[in-house]
């Protein structure tokens, strides 16, 4: 029975090439489409869970809440703490902390060699406890968990780092030196970690050498936070979180005193770490991925409803086939075996395409949305595989399915049978209402991400950020940076040099509480820092609007604010704040403020502008700001890098163009509009595909009326319009209803941000011409081929 009915099927798909090819395709787009979303979700949700002890492992979080009302959320902790969560809380089984480390020098001898190699390292190295190789799992190599770590000046590498450092020779036992002062010693090696780990660092250093290699370093210090500070730790019970964060108060009171008010220390499990963007940690929003979810279903669905409207389309056809065959003893139910087998081969088909389609285009994918998806031969791939199979076969095939079976014989021996009773109306209408309105959702959302993105790039960020380089400045030396500005300035091409903690505009915003015009108490509301030298102005165009730029000095003697720290002080008159003092943490004594400028944002677009004051204070310079010209950059970089390697010939050069360092901060941003523009493309194409095969059914069906309208006088372009109306009727009917969707959709998405687009009219009209131009395109391809048809030809034609 099987055998026969396999037979029939295959018959029935090579008479009709034409509508299954387009079925496949169809199809093929959309599964592969699911599927890539599918890999995509997978790889964020299986961050960390290579972790043996993942449901344990939790991360103290500091959140700090402020006089004004504002809470800052840190993923930070102080190092002492851990040390108390090991000793008095029975609760905890483990506790590290990590002390990350975002830029150092590391230099390696090699054999032969006079000179040691250098490497400039960022971010994947930091100060840990021994604890941490209990908390999180690593394969050890070579070396001893237990005791690697437990003396000073040692250090772990991972197997890249190893090779990267020492080549084919044993890393263990030799040594490497931290900024050319601290040597460690290797005392063992780790296989990479999976690209599915979030905490990927690849250099740990034992803790104990931090007193050494920063001996201004408090270990004892609870007020010292910072972003670099993390204390990881597992809980013998996970359910006995809670019980702990209702501990944290009394901790804070006993360590803070009266300032415990400010911090509010609670666990965070390890399955919201990925996902946290708001404390600066995380990488993708959870509800950016179910987002995601609902458009690969989307895709999915408007491929089966692709595979809905051709198969009943084609019904009529058929119909002659399902009388002959109903009058030979045929029943329903077996009518619909032979159906959902058919659907079940094109299903098939098109999802062994789709696999290969995917295959084929993952490198692709990797290197635009800059992540490692791959296609595993595993249960859950091949669960998820079945799982699509079932459920497109069970949407695409059981509807055609039972109208097919369910034909009246004897209408259907007649030729009497009706596009109603093939699924005309309203089935069939409002499927590809449907499809076009996931079609018009998407291009509005991608018109809306990219006039975001657009108007991020473009706005006035409150300075200059072009022709701006940054490089490292590996000392303090007031000396040695005054030398590398004296010889910089020697060379045309470059406007001004400025020395600085940070540009600007930063990921990374110091600050703190201050108090003003010589009151005992401190302001309800923080103020960010910008230490930088009397130069800073100039060099990023930033705006004094009253008063005085500050004098070059190597300590703070005098601060530059805002207008925003001019209003929240509540002066409105810049005139007026000129004078008064300021006390900062940085300084002992009230300093005048000399200056206000105009406001400039410190951060991305997603954060208002805050306080914010510029000073000098050279022992906190990190880097130097260099105004260039826009001619011949590269010489003039090139110059920047003689002259820095002849003062710093034991580090590393490196060198970073604001404007690049500004775009990373809109990396999530930039990843959602790749995102929304990939799928967008998949859904006018399935859009497309469908409505060309429906449009060339109706074209066959009407071929002798086109032939009649032609003889009676009929033009072209009313044939186009009679075939096109009713098409164009249901796009315009989609783009009514998914316009509030979108609009509603895309407004959530844009509360993300402080500073943000309105969505305007025109975005809805571009979107909605967009989608009948598409349909339009589609429609008259087929409908001015029908026309131009010898009306000889369509009226002979059966």
């Amino acid at each position: 029975m099987l055998r026969s009915y396999l037979k029939i099927a295959l018959r029935n798909l090579r008479s009709q090439r034409g509508y299954s090819l387009l079925n496949v395709v169809g199809l093929t787009v959309g599964i592969a489409g699911g599927l890539l979303i599918f890999l995509f979700i997978r790889y964020h949700y299986s961050t960390d869970r290579h972790h043996a002890n993942y449901n344990r492992i939790f991360r103290v979080d500091t959140d700090l809440y402020l006089d004004d009302g504002s809470i800052e959320l840190n993923p930070e902790a102080p190092l002492p703490m851990a040390q108390v969560m090991r000793t008095e809380y029975p609760q905890v089984d483990q506790a590290a902390f990590l002390r990350m480390i975002r830029e150092m020098t590391l230099s390696v001898k090699r054999a032969g060699r006079a000179e040691p190699l250098r490497f400039r390292e960022h971010n994947h190295m930091g100060f840990v406890e021994p604890d941490w190789f209990d908390i999180l799992s690593y394969t050890w190599l070579q070396g001893d968990p237990k005791t690697a770590l437990q003396q000073p000046n040692r250090v772990v590498l991972t197997q890249a780092y190893a090779q990267k450092y020492f080549g084919e020779t044993n890393p263990l036992e030799q040594t490497i030196t931290l900024d050319n002062r601290t040597n460690v010693t290797v005392a063992g090696v780790l296989a990479d970690p999976p690209t599915t780990a979030d905490t990927d660092l690849g250099i740990f250093i034992s803790l104990a050498t931090l007193k050494q290699h920063d001996p201004t370093y408090d270990q004892t210090d609870w007020g010292l936070l910072n972003s670099t500070n993390r204390i990881y730790l597992t809980l013998r019970d996970p359910d006995t979180a809670t019980s702990l964060d209702r501990a944290f108060p009394a901790l804070a009171k006993r360590q803070y005193g009266p300032d415990a008010k400010f911090f509010r220390f609670h666990l965070q499990p390890m399955r919201e770490f990925h996902f946290d963007v708001a404390r600066g940690g995380g990488s993708i929003r959870a509800s950016l991925l179910w987002s995601l979810g609902v458009i690969g279903s989307l895709l999915i669905l408007a491929a089966c409803i692709n595979f809905i409207n051709l198969a009943t389309a084609q019904a009529l056809r058929r119909g002659k086939e399902v009388g002959v065959r109903k009058t030979l003893g045929s029943s329903r139910g077996q009518l619909v075996i032979q159906f959902l087998l058919e659907t079940s081969l094109i299903v098939l088909t098109a999802t062994g395409l789709a696999l290969l389609l995917v295959a084929a285009t993952l490198p692709l994918v990797n290197q635009w949305l800059s992540v490692n998806l791959s296609l595993p031969i595993n249960g859950q791939t091949f669960g998820f595989v079945v799982l699509l199979i079932s459920v497109v076969i069970g949407l695409a095939g059981g509807y055609p399915a039972a109208v097919l079976s369910g034909f009246n014989p004897w209408a259907a021996l007649k030729g009497t049978l009706t596009l109603r009773s093939a699924g005309n109306f309203p089935i069939r209408q409002t499927l590809i209402v449907v499809q076009f309105m996931v079609c018009q959702v998407l291009i509005i959302g991608a018109l809306v991400v990219a006039n975001q993105i657009r108007y991020m790039q473009q706005a006035d960020l409150g300075f200059r950020k072009d022709n701006v380089v940054m490089v490292t400045i590996p000392d303090k030396k007031p000396a040695t940076q005054e030398a590398f500005r004296q010889q910089l300035s020697a060379y045309p091409a470059i406007q001004s040099v400025s020395f600085e903690h940070r540009p600007p505009a930063s990921e990374l915003n110091y600050g703190g509480s201050f108090k003003f015009n010589g009151k005992p108490d401190w302001e309800r509301f923080p103020i960010r820092e910008r230490l930088a030298d009397a130069n800073y102005l100039k060099t990023y165009g930033l705006q004094l609007i009253a008063g005085r730029n500050i004098v070059p000095s190597d300590t703070i003697r005098e601060y530059l604010i805002n207008e925003t720290t001019l209003r929240q002080l509540g002066f409105r008159d810049p005139q007026q704040v000129l004078g008064k003092t300021m006390q900062y943490y940085l300084s002992p004594v009230p300093l005048p403020i000399v200056g206000v400028i105009s406001d400039f944002h410190q951060k991305s677009f997603r954060d208002p502008i805050g306080p914010c004051f510029i000073a000098s204070y050279a022992p906190m310079y990190a880097q130097a700001g260099i105004r260039i010209t826009s001619q011949n950059q590269e010489q003039t970089v090139q110059r920047i890098r003689e002259t820095w390697q002849g003062l710093y010939p034991n580090e590393v050069f490196e060198y970073e163009f604001q404007n690049d360092q500004i775009a990373r901060q809109y990396e999530t941003e930039a990843l959602t509009a790749r995102l929304i523009n990939v799928f967008t493309g998949i859904a006018v194409l399935i859009c497309g595909l469908g409505l060309y095969g429906l449009v060339s059914f109706v074209v066959v069906q009407r071929t002798k009326e086109i032939g009649i309208r032609k003889v009676l006088g009929a033009s072209v372009a009313s044939i186009v319009t009679l075939l096109s109306k009713d098409f164009v009727k249901l796009v315009l009917l989609a783009i009514l209803i998914a316009s509030p969707v979108a609009w509603y959709a895309m407004n959530q998405w844009l509360n993300d941000f402080a500073y943000k687009i309105t969505i305007a009219w025109w975005v809805f009209a571009l979107a909605g011409l967009l989608a009948v131009g598409i349909a339009l395109l589609t429609v008259s391809f087929q409908s001015v081929k029908a026309a131009l048809v010898n009306p000889i030809k369509s009226l002979r034609s059966e």
